[in-house]
This record gives structure tokens, C-alpha cells and sequence, in this order.
């Protein structure tokens, strides 16, 4: 994405961080107890892109930060991508159990049925309610309320959350501007009823949209819009489309208005926050987010540079990989936001709990 001249101020943030209600929900909350990730073993470096697109390494790591991605092996879908992610959150948390399956996906295996009760069965869970939403970015923190929202309500105990993509299937491979940021993972939380304060304990739970700019961020063809009206897809329009200068603009406000609104819910400062865990879209919106929150870069969590951009599983993959190296350690205050298509923005809070990362 080509960098815009930033915003004069951060009024929505501001607008938020007084009138917010201080102070974590009572009650039954929703809390992590498990958490896995998976990459597929096909990397594909700069150097590769260089064979094959009009750019550099030099041009891609100072536009995006990314150095590698991961990419599918033909034949592969999202559901695979999505059962090793789950199995090793469910090894994490230690007990195979759980009342439902949520997926977060944007590539689903197909458009009909859902791959969640798929996914579910492979895990050795059929039976239990499964179901895909979509939210594109976004979706692991739409998952998270999803999830927290089952929990709260008594209709689950326990919730497997899975965010997976398999996004190098929707881009055109010979696009310079989405082939060199977008990549394939997933990420996978189980999380329980429990306490609003114990650790891990999901804090309130930020979200929001505006589909007068969905066009921003699309896949024209492919849906029931373009099916029905007769015509066949022109060339491209099944290809992922992003309007960068845009897209960037809107990721930076509205991550940060979600941000601060979720840090005063929860009833913490900015500067409480150990870890930032932003969804990593590209280096600049990441560097830019982080500054206008004031949180320093030690406090910053990222992965971008080795898997690049994948879509909903990349906050869930950066907590799982962060968690495992030790840049996320119990106890620490983390503040979750994302951005995406639709569009859509959320944000949430939480205190890490002594887990392993799988």
C-alpha cells in the first residue's frame, strides 16, 4: 500500500477514551484456555516475487516489512489449514472437549455447507453446534465475541475459535500490490466460562462496520450479486481487490477509536498495556497504530516480516507464535484490534494466562 499524508488528529480516539464506561462485565465470562496455530510448510521469499512480479525485495519490505510468507501446496484447503490449528489448541488447553466450533474464514472450502462442521468432525466433534462467520480481518475478533456470547449465555462451556485462510487463493498471483502481502494460516483459541477476573479472561469486546465502503476491500464475482445478474465475471473479478490508500487511512482510525474504547471498558490506561497484538496487515499501518497509541515498540507484537498478511488467522497466529518464543508472557495486559473488509473493526482486552502455545 502507498503510504497517505497521516491524520491531523485522532479525534474518534479522544472522542471515545472519556465517555467510554470504565470497568471490567461481571458474570460468566468467556476465558482462554488453549491456543494453537499452523502455517503450511511452503515458503515463499522476496527473491521468489522477484522471478515473477516487477519488484524487489528492496521495494516489498519497505512498502509491507514482509520478508516470507506461507503458501498452500495445490490441492489443500482452508479446513486443513483449520483442523491442525484446532488440534493443537485442543492439545494446549488439555481436554478434546468442547459444546461448539466457530470458524472465522474468508476462503471457506466452498460456498455451500459451511466449513466449520467439517472441520469439527475431522477433530473427532461431530455432533456439536459448528458454524463459519465472516468478517474478513476481522474475524478472529468477531469470533471472539461469537464465542464469548455462547459462553455468556449458558448455551456453551466451552468454545473451540478458529481463524483460517487460505488467502493466496483468492489473489492474482501476477498483482504486485496484494501478491507480495497476502499469505495462508491459522489460529486457534479454546476458551471456557469462567471469571471476568481471572487470567484470560476476555475484556469488553469492541466492534464495528461501515458497508458504504465495501468496495475498498472485495471479491467482486463469485456471489449471488454477479450470479444472478446473468453476466459472466470479467476478467479479474474473481481475484481480491483492495484500495490501498484508502484502506490505510480507515485501518489507522478506526483501529485506534476500537483500541482506546476497548482499553477504557476494561477500565485501563493505554499506558497499562504490556502488548499490543494488532492484526498484521502491513508495517506501516502497524508502526503508525502503535505510535498514535503511544505504546513502544518493545511493547509491540509482530510476526509480519516472517508470514506476512493472513487475513482473520493472523492475530491468533501472532498470540500463539508470540506466546511460544516468549515475547508474550503470563500477565501480560494485551490490547487485541483489527481491521478489514466489510468494513469491519473490533477490539478487546486481556490478561494473558499461563498457557502453553502449540
Amino acid at each position: 500500500m502507498t503510504e497517505p499524508p497521516a491524520p491531523a488528529a485522532d479525534p474518534v480516539l479522544a472522542h471515545h477514551l472519556p465517555d467510554a464506561a470504565a470497568g471490567p462485565p461481571r458474570g460468566r465470562a468467556a476465558v482462554i484456555e488453549g491456543i494453537g496455530s499452523y502455517v503450511p510448510p511452503g515458503v515463499v521469499t522476496n527473491q521468489d516475487l522477484e522471478k515473477r512480479l516487477d519488484t524487489s525485495d528492496e521495494w516489498i519490505r519497505t512498502r509491507t516489512g514482509i520478508a516470507t510468507r506461507h503458501m498452500i501446496d495445490p490441492g489443500t484447503a482452508t479446513s486443513d489449514l483449520a483442523v491442525e490449528a484446532g488440534r493443537r489448541a485442543l492439545t494446549s488447553a488439555g481436554d478434546p472437549r468442547v459444546d461448539a466450533v466457530v470458524l472465522a474464514t474468508t476462503t471457506p472450502d466452498q460456498p455451500c455447507p459451511a466449513t466449520a462442521p467439517d472441520v469439527a468432525a475431522r477433530l473427532g466433534l461431530a455432533g456439536v453446534a459448528a458454524y463459519d462467520i465472516a468478517a474478513v480481518c476481522s474475524g478472529f475478533l468477531y469470533g471472539l465475541a461469537t464465542a464469548s456470547g455462547l459462553i455468556a449465555a449458558g448455551t456453551a462451556g466451552r468454545v473451540l475459535l478458529i481463524a483460517a485462510d487460505a488467502f493466496t487463493t483468492l489473489i492474482d498471483p501476477q498483482d504486485r500490490g496484494t501478491a507480495v502481502i497476502f499469505a495462508d494460516g491459522a489460529g486457534a483459541v479454546v476458551l471456557r466460562a469462567g471469571t471476568a477476573d481471572e487470567p484470560g479472561a476476555l475484556g469488553p469486546i469492541v466492534l464495528g462496520s461501515d458497508g458504504t465502503l465495501s468496495h475498498l476491500i472485495e471479491v467482486p464475482a463469485g456471489g449471488s450479486r454477479q450470479r444472478s445478474s446473468g453476466r459472466a465475471p470479467e476478467p479479474g473479478e474473481e481475484f481480491f481487490r483492495m484500495h490501498g490508500r484508502d484502506t490505510y487511512r480507515h485501518a489507522v482510525t478506526h483501529m485506534l477509536a476500537a483500541s482506546g474504547e476497548a482499553v477504557a471498558r476494561a477500565g485501563w490506561q493505554l499506558a497499562d498495556v504490556d502488548r499490543l497484538a494488532a492484526h498484521q496487515a502491513n508495517a506501516r499501518i502497524l508502526a503508525t497504530v502503535a505510535e498514535r497509541l503511544g505504546i513502544p515498540a518493545e511493547r509491540q507484537l509482530s510476526n509480519i516480516e516472517r508470514v506476512g498478511n493472513t487475513g482473520g488467522a493472523s492475530i491468533p497466529l501472532l498470540l500463539a507464535q508470540s506466546a511460544a518464543t516468549g515475547e508474550l508472557a503470563a500477565g501480560h495486559r494485551v490490547l487485541l484490534t483489527a481491521f478489514g473488509g466489510g468494513l469491519a473493526w473490533g477490539a478487546t482486552t486481556l490478561v494473558w494466562p499461563e498457557v502453553k502455545a502449540l
